[in-house]
């Protein structure tokens, strides 16, 4: 099976699908990890946060934990927009590796990049017959994240948290809360489904 997770930036599907990945990896599919911006990104006062080599680096170190093939876009990062534009770049992607099944943003995610991709994904998308959406942040929202797909990621979570800390400038900004947020979460999940850890997801289609 070719399998597509999209992200918006550097971190985010490692955050949001970085276990289920790995499953699929194990598995035997091919799994195309596709970050749409360079990644880099700077303070309300002009202040570098992030670089875009450093970011590539880290991304390239993540995506050989995980076992996936990664690509890098060359959008700009809190600059993507839902239109035409962003959804014939993913009809490209989407075609060109015959992809079976499709990890992406949540559409009502608050971040901007994360929203746009999330509901361009949707079109895309269209004629793949599943499509599953992640959530990579902590931050609420006026919309619910309505998780009914589960992925037990318990044998992966320690794969999951050494991808997660491959991007070595967000992890030093962030410290051990972005590391501890993600297990409770993920614990959470699990016992919510009675497993030790999963991903959850909100299904766009799935078919059986």
């Amino acid at each position: 099976m070719n399998v597509l997770a999209i992200g918006a930036h550097f971190d985010d599907i490692e955050l949001g699908c970085g276990g289920t990945l790995i499953k699929h990896v194990k598995s035997g599919d091919k799994v195309h990890i596709h970050v749409l911006t360079d990644s880099e990104y700077d303070n309300y006062d002009g202040t570098l946060i992030r670089g875009k080599d450093a970011a590539l680096k880290e991304g390239k170190a993540a995506a050989k934990i995980i076992g996936g093939d990664l690509k890098r876009g060359s959008f700009k990062t809190k600059q993507l927009v839902y239109g035409v534009e962003l959804i014939e770049y993913l009809n490209e992607i989407i075609d060109s590796n015959k992809i079976d099944l499709v990890y992406t943003h949540w559409s009502h995610d608050m971040h901007q990049d994360h929203n746009a991709i999330g509901r361009a994904t949707i079109n895309a998308a269209r004629h793949i017959p599943r499509v599953l959406m992640y959530r990579s942040n902590w931050y609420i929202t006026d919309e619910i994240f309505n998780k009914r797909f589960y992925v037990d990621i318990s044998t992966e979570l320690e794969r999951k948290i050494e991808a997660i800390k491959a991007h070595k400038s967000e992890y030093q900004r962030r410290g051990d809360q972005w590391i501890d947020f993600v297990v409770n979460q993920n614990r959470n999940d699990g016992t919510e489904i009675g497993v030790g850890y999963a991903e959850s997801f909100e299904v766009v289609k799935w078919l059986v």
